[in-house]
């Protein structure tokens, strides 16, 4: 019995949703999360990043230096990202499966942010409705 525990962008919820209900996954849970990985150092992402930023900024409202600022602490380490949390608790044979099937929901042409996914192995686990422990108790 394995715990999967899957960090993706908020967008991709719904994505994630159905790829999991697809996949066959019985049950999960989802939660707001917020953090953030490495650092992103590339030039090929972070010009057009800066410059969609750039164009966001509402220039009749906040001036050059504050849309700089705010515009740095996007890209530098100083921020943290909303993201959604899954997890998701699957028989040892069924975590492949559902491995890819999130991979497939989430992963971007961006070159970075697309999440992260962590399989860890579980003791047990117990239905509370019925008691019914291990396995059983999963779907």
């Amino acid at each position: 019995m394995k715990e999967i525990l899957a960090i993706v962008r908020m967008k991709k919820t719904g994505a994630t949703k159905k790829a999991l209900i697809e996949a066959g996954v019985a049950g999960f849970t989802a939660m707001k999360a917020t953090g953030r990985g490495n650092l992103v150092d590339d030039d090929d992402i972070i010009v057009p990043c800066r410059e969609k930023l750039e164009k966001m900024a509402p220039n009749d409202v906040i001036d050059e230096e504050e849309v700089e600022e705010q515009i740095v602490t996007f890209l530098d380490d100083t921020r943290m990202f909303p993201r959604r949390l899954f997890t998701i608790l699957a028989h040892d044979e069924d975590v492949p499966r559902i491995v890819e099937a999130i991979m497939a929901a989430n992963r971007t042409e961006r070159g970075a942010g697309d999440g992260k996914i962590f399989v860890t192995p579980v003791a047990d686990a117990i239905r509370v409705r019925t008691g019914e422990s291990g396995d059983a108790a999963i779907w």
